[in-house]
C-alpha cells in the first residue's frame, strides 16, 4: 500500500469515528466515548497532514504537466520554480506523515511512577539515587508536570537507598519511559582520601500509572500491614502506625508506603504503586515474545541493562543505546535531559519507520 492509499484508509476510518462520536447512544458508555474520542484526535492529525500532502501534490503534477506540454518559455520558468520550491515541502511533509503512522504505544499519554533504587555501590550508590532524583524533580518542574512523593527509604550517607513519585502531566510515560535501566556513576567519592574514582549505579524504573479499570484488585488477594513511619523521605515523622505495606497474593510484589500524613493516604498511595507494578509486569510478560523478536536499540523492557554512564571528572554523559556523548554533565543533572531524551525518541522513531518499511 503506498503513501496515498494509507491516507485515503485513514480518512474514511477518520470519517466514521466522526459519525461514531455522534451517535446518541454513545452518552451511555463513558470509556467507549474516551477511546473514540482519543482516537479521532489521533487520526485528525494525519488527516491535517494528508489535505496539506495533496494539495502540494496536484501543484506539483501541474506543474510537471506544464513543463512536459507547454512551449510558452514564461509559463514554463514559473512552472519549474514551482516545483523547485514544492519539492523540499513534499519531501519533509512525507517525513513528517511517516512519523506520524508509527502506531502509537497507547500507554504513552498515562501518568506514571517513578522509581529509583540504589545498586551496587553502597553509601555512594544511594548518594546518586539522590543527585537522580533531583535531576527528574527539575526535568518535571520545567515541563509544568506535577510530582507526589509515594515513598522514599533514606540512605545512611544521604540520598535514598529507594523513592518512588507519582508524576502527572501531558505524556508522561511516553517522554520518560526511556529512562528505565541501570544508570552508572564514575566519581570520587567525598570519603574517598586517595582520590581514587569509584563506579556505583542505581536502577530506574519508570511505570505508566493503570487505573481501577485497568487493574482489578481484589481485597482477598493483598494483605495490609501497618507500621510506625519512620520519616518518609527526611520530610515527616508519625509516632503512629501510619505505614503501609501491601502484599499481592498472586504475583508476590510487595509495596510499602509510609510518606503519607495518615494510614488511608499511605493506603492509596501504596494501591497506586502496586497497580503500576502489576500492570508493567503483566505488559513485560505480553511483550516477551515480541521483544525477543524485535531487540530494538532504545529498549525499554530490560531493566538489568546498563543504559546510561555519568563521568564526573570528565563532565561527560554518555547514552550506551544510542552512542550519544555530551560534555554538560552539571546542566544534564540539574535537569536538562530534553536532548537525550529527543535523541532516544528519534532513534527508536527511525528504527521502527525503517521496519515499517520493510528494509
Amino acid at each position: 500500500m503506498n503513501l496515498v492509499d494509507k491516507l485515503q484508509a485513514i480518512w474514511i476510518r477518520h470519517q466514521e469515528v466522526n459519525d461514531l462520536l455522534m451517535q446518541p447512544e454513545l452518552a451511555n458508555d463513558h470509556n467507549r466515548f474516551i477511546r473514540l474520542n482519543k482516537e479521532f484526535k489521533d487520526l485528525d492529525q494525519v488527516v491535517e497532514a494528508r489535505n496539506k500532502y495533496l494539495i502540494l501534490v496536484g501543484r506539483r503534477e501541474e506543474a510537471k504537466d506544464i513543463l512536459s506540454g507547454e512551449k510558452d518559455l514564461e509559463m514554463r520558468e514559473i512552472a519549474s520554480s514551482e516545483l523547485e520550491e514544492i519539492q523540499p515541502v513534499l519531501e519533509e511533509l512525507e517525513l513528517e506523515i511517516q512519523k506520524l503512522l508509527i502506531p502509537k504505544d497507547p500507554e504513552d499519554t498515562k501518568d506514571a511512577v517513578l522509581e529509583v533504587r540504589a545498586g551496587t555501590g553502597g553509601d555512594e550508590a544511594g548518594l546518586f539515587v539522590g543527585d537522580l532524583v533531583r535531576m527528574y524533580l527539575r526535568f518535571i518542574e520545567d515541563r509544568g508536570w506535577s510530582a507526589e512523593w509515594l515513598t522514599a527509604t533514606e540512605g545512611s550517607a544521604g540520598g535514598y537507598k529507594e523513592a518512588s513519585i507519582e508524576i502527572k502531566g501531558q505524556d508522561v510515560y511516553g517522554t520518560l519511559k526511556y529512562e528505565s535501566g541501570v544508570h552508572r556513576v564514575q566519581r570520587v567519592p567525598s570519603t574517598e582520601s586517595q582520590g581514587r574514582v569509584h563506579t556505583s549505579a542505581a536502577t530506574v524504573a519508570v511505570l505508566p500509572e493503570a487505573d481501577e479499570l485497568e487493574v482489578d484488585i481484589k481485597d482477598v488477594d493483598i494483605r495490609k500491614d501497618t507500621f510506625r513511619s519512620s520519616g518518609a523521605g527526611g520530610q515527616h515523622v508519625n509516632k503512629t502506625e501510619s505505614g503501609v505495606r501491601l502484599t499481592h497474593y498472586p504475583t508476590g510484589i510487595v509495596v510499602e508506603c509510609q510518606d503519607g500524613r495518615s494510614q488511608h493516604q499511605n493506603y492509596d498511595r501504596a494501591l497506586t504503586v502496586l497497580r503500576a507494578r502489576i500492570w508493567d509486569k503483566a505488559r513485560n510478560e505480553r511483550d516477551k515474545e515480541v521483544a525477543e523478536k524485535r531487540k530494538t536499540i532504545v529498549s525499554t523492557g530490560d531493566r538489568s541493562a546498563k543504559i546510561r554512564t555519568y563521568n564526573f571528572p570528565q563532565g561527560r554523559l554518555t547514552d550506551h543505546r544510542i552512542g550519544l556523548t555530551l560534555y554538560n554533565l552539571p546542566e544534564i543533572l540539574n535537569g536538562q535531559i530534553e536532548k537525550i531524551l529527543d535523541e532516544l525518541r528519534l532513534a527508536e522513531n527511525a528504527e521502527r519507520m525503517k521496519e515499517g518499511s520493510g528494509e
